[in-house]
């Protein structure tokens, strides 16, 4: 089970610390945000104590209402040993017998002037992201014209190679050899570079190269959502390719299906222009436009208009 500290969250996402600066260190393992809700009503029955715990202007305002005797008993319930941290949205201040049970419990307060409802969803990105299972997978991860496209391929097929091609066209390294994977959501694959390969390229017979100090910070970005494979192969004239673009491949990463399509291989073929003609084909596809399809209409077209000068 992954954790993170509480003080790389304060950090990361620049939050401030309104108390408890010296319990920075303590850790949370679940990226699920806690609201109490029915716990400030004193039903602590099925209460998440293990989760950070967010309150915002609901909250404050119930808590507000009460007696401060009320308060001093709900707060003892609510801060518990293993309580990750306590956060304080829209720049709200804690009520004292909060700030007085957290201190005693040595858990910390963090404050933001962020609405309740985005820092939710930017805290739970966040542990999302950092506590989700890395895979280990083979390839060159580059963003070409915004797309995340996985070269894959046997080793000395020249994956490094096109990518570094790609790089030296404008476009930008994630990861090369190694590829970390992690599943964002039921739909979403995000791909990194392993922390010992960021920005680096191995280059057969040059070596390893740093592109972010060749190429400039332009060249590189740290993660990118993988939103097509492409798989090198070595050209056979005894294997049949696709030449329409109609057969629809997809690979499986991390459970996820991602969009496949394989390139042969060979002398004088330019696979860093096709790359970049193939990433620019699926973001036409996914924004409506299939040139396969225009390709048929007008071979139907063209089959009617035949049969129909036949008839005359």
């Amino acid at each position: 089970m992954k954790i993170i500290e509480i003080k790389e969250i304060v950090n990361r996402l620049q939050l401030n610390v309104f108390s408890g600066e010296e319990y920075l260190s303590r850790t949370v393992s679940s990226s699920e945000i806690s609201r109490p809700g029915l716990e400030l009503t004193g039903y602590f029955n099925y209460y998440p104590h293990d989760r950070i715990q967010l309150f915002g202007r609901k909250e404050i305002t119930f808590v507000e209402k009460m007696t401060p005797e009320e308060r001093s008993i709900i707060f003892k319930k609510l801060c518990r040993e293993d309580t990750p941290c306590i956060v304080i949205a829209r720049g709200y201040e804690p009520p004292e017998e909060l700030v007085f049970r957290a201190n005693k419990t040595k858990i910390p307060i963090i404050a933001s002037t962020i609405p309740t409802s985005r820092l939710s969803g930017i805290i739970s990105n966040f542990l999302e992201s950092e506590l989700a299972v890395r895979t280990s997978i083979h390839g060159v991860l580059v963003e070409v014209y915004g797309l995340g496209v996985l070269i894959q391929g046997h080793s000395g097929i020249g994956k490094s190679e096109t990518g570094l091609e790609l790089i030296m066209k404008g476009h930008r390294l994630i990861a090369d050899d190694r590829v970390d994977i992690y599943q964002q959501d039921e739909r979403t694959i995000i791909g990194e570079a392993p922390e010992i390969l960021e920005h680096l390229m191995e280059i057969r017979g040059v070596g390893i190269v740093d592109v972010m100090n060749l190429f400039g910070v332009s060249s590189v970005r740290n993660s990118t959502e993988i939103s097509l494979v492409v798989d090198l192969h070595e050209w056979s004239a005894e294997k049949k390719y696709d030449r329409l673009g109609s057969d629809t491949e997809s690979i499986l990463l991390a459970n996820v299906p991602v969009p496949k399509i394989t390139i042969p291989v060979s002398t004088g073929r330019n696979v860093a222009a096709i790359i970049e003609v193939a990433a620019m084909n699926f973001r036409a596809r996914t924004m409506g436009y299939d040139a396969t399809k225009k390709f048929e209409g007008n071979l139907a077209k063209l089959i009617q208009k035949n049969s129909e000068s036949g008839e005359q």
